[in-house]
Formats: C-alpha cells, sequence, structure tokens
C-alpha cells in the first residue's frame, strides 16, 4: 500500500534495498505526499498531491494504488520465460521485446490511474476547479527481467548516483523548465507550475523510458519539497555516504536537510541501493 510514513523502513529487491521517507514539512499541516516500495512487483514509485490536503491525499494514494493494481494484474497474465519467444496472443510474432511490453504496461497503469481521479475530478463538485490531482515518478523492473523502466508525471525527481556524480535521469514538466528549454530567461514563469499531472485533464503524456543500471548504483526518489529546498551538491554528499546499511539514516538525512531549509512543503525521499556484487535487476 502507499504509504505516507515518517519511520522508514527497509525493503529488500533482488540485488536492491529501498528505503523511503515523507514528512509533513514545518509548514503544511498535512501530507499529499505518497511513495510506493513494493518488492514483489519489483515497483517504487512517489506521488506529490495537489487540491488541498484532502484531495491532494487521496489522489497521490488513489494513483499509485490504481498503478500497482494494473502492474500486479500484468504481471499475473505475462508468461513466464518458458512459454518461448513467441508473444502471447500474436501466433504472428517472432521476437518478444521485454522493454516495450514493459513500456506498454506503464502506460496504460498511468492512463488508468490518471482516468480514475478524472472521474473523481468530474464527479465532486468543484474538485476540478481545486485541481485535485498529483504528481508521479517510479522506477519498475518487471519480474524475471533485467530491465529498469522509469517513468514519471509532472515534476517529482528521479536522481542517480553513480561514479561519484549525482545525475538528474527526469525532466520537470513545469512552465519554468519549458521556459529554460526555449531560452526564455529573462521573465522566468514560477517553479511550482506543472504542465500536467494525473487527475486535471482526460489525457495525459507520460514519460516511459529504459535505463542501464549497475552494481553500486543508488537511486533517489524525490518530490519538490526536497529539491526545491536543497542544493544538488548537498543531496549529492549524501547520496554519496549511503550504503545498504545506512539507507534509514539517508532518507531521515534528506528530510532533515529539507526541513532545516525551511520545510515549507511536504517532503518525500526514497532511495534504493544497489549491491556492489549485484549484476541483475532492481
Amino acid at each position: 500500500m502507499p504509504s505516507a510514513t515518517l519511520s522508514p523502513t527497509l525493503h529488500r529487491f533482488n540485488h536492491c534495498t529501498a528505503c523511503g521517507l515523507s514528512d509533513p514539512g514545518r509548514v503544511r499541516r498535512a501530507n499529499e505526499d505518497h511513495f510506493l516500495i513494493d518488492p514483489v512487483l519489483g515497483l517504487i514509485a512517489i506521488a506529490d498531491g495537489m487540491g488541498g490536503h484532502a484531495d491532494g491525499a487521496l489522489a497521490s494514494e488513489t494513483a499509485l494504488q490504481r498503478i500497482a493494481a494494473t502492474v500486479s494484474a500484468a504481471c499475473a497474465a505475462t508468461p513466464r520465460a518458458s512459454a518461448g519467444p513467441i508473444t502471447a496472443g500474436d501466433p504472428d510474432a517472432t521476437v518478444h521485446d521485454d522493454a516495450l511490453d514493459a513500456i506498454r504496461t506503464l502506460l496504460d497503469a498511468l492512463d488508468q490511474a490518471n482516468a480514475t481521479l478524472y472521474a473523481l475530478n468530474t464527479r465532486e463538485p468543484g474538485a476540478l476547479e481545486r485541481g485535485m490531482g498529483t504528481t508521479v515518478t517510479g522506477l519498475w523492473q518487471p519480474p524475471a527481467s533485467d530491465l529498469l523502466v522509469a517513468f514519471q508525471v509532472g515534476d517529482s525527481r528521479l536522481y542517480r548516483y553513480r561514479d561519484g556524480a549525482l545525475l538528474q535521469l527526469s525532466r520537470d514538466q513545469t512552465l519554468y523548465q519549458q521556459a529554460l528549454d526555449f531560452g526564455n530567461i529573462d521573465r522566468l514563469p514560477p517553479r511550482n507550475v506543472l504542465l500536467q499531472a494525473l487527475g486535471p485533464l482526460p489525457a495525459v503524456a507520460p514519460v516511459v523510458e529504459t535505463h542501464p543500471w549497475a552494481p553500486g548504483d543508488r537511486y533517489l526518489l524525490c518530490s519538490d519539497g526536497l529539491y526545491g529546498e536543497v542544493p544538488h551538491h548537498e543531496i549529492e554528499a549524501v547520496l554519496a555516504a549511503v550504503s545498504v546499511d545506512t539507507l534509514e539514516v539517508a532518507c531521515r538525512r534528506l528530510v532533515e536537510l529539507a526541513l532545516d531549509a525551511g520545510g515549507k512543503d511536504n517532503v518525500t525521499a526514497v532511495v534504493a541501493c544497489y549491491d556492489n556484487e549485484a549484476a541483475g535487476g532492481i
């Protein structure tokens, strides 16, 4: 189940251990963030809700539940490797593309999550005006696969620490980032104006892409309550020092840095640490 916990818990995947922590911050009364860590599905995701504390919390939790349900159904329906290279349901297929199947599954999961939230918006009076919705960013490693597939709608971020450097793998879907991309730096819009989110509109255009991983990689999924408050180099320093044995400490430290910087927003950090001897999936 999605979580907005104040107590980090370790979750063991194949060759990977993940831990998450979420905090309402020093200004907000409630936490609209949720995160999901599911070793059975190989799924890690965070969601940053919007639309007021009740609507935002409902949106982020519902989105993660819907994504997990769709991924779970796809995993249950996927034939095992012993079924051979022929794609199920397509007798003319000769090549089974695991990456394409995973991308299709996540696109379907995000579409269904968006449809669920949009239906709630159109059914509840005033929900659309309040802008109930949520960002979502995640990583999925399908069962019995070496693939690592990232997905995103909105501005929650995905980072990877490797070889001494922290790299932002995601790209903020905001008016601010769009202005930077177009070189319009004289009159930049506010940083938090989203171009899209799950819920407010009947359709979304998610980003879904595969990433190669290596033993020793550390991945960070976080809401803007972290990266909006804490400089890149400070986040990098925490990820540089983290190991499987110190994951809980690292999650607490990241949240503490955001709180010490003002804690103006909910803050969520999920860290996944690959074993140095690993040679497989998440």
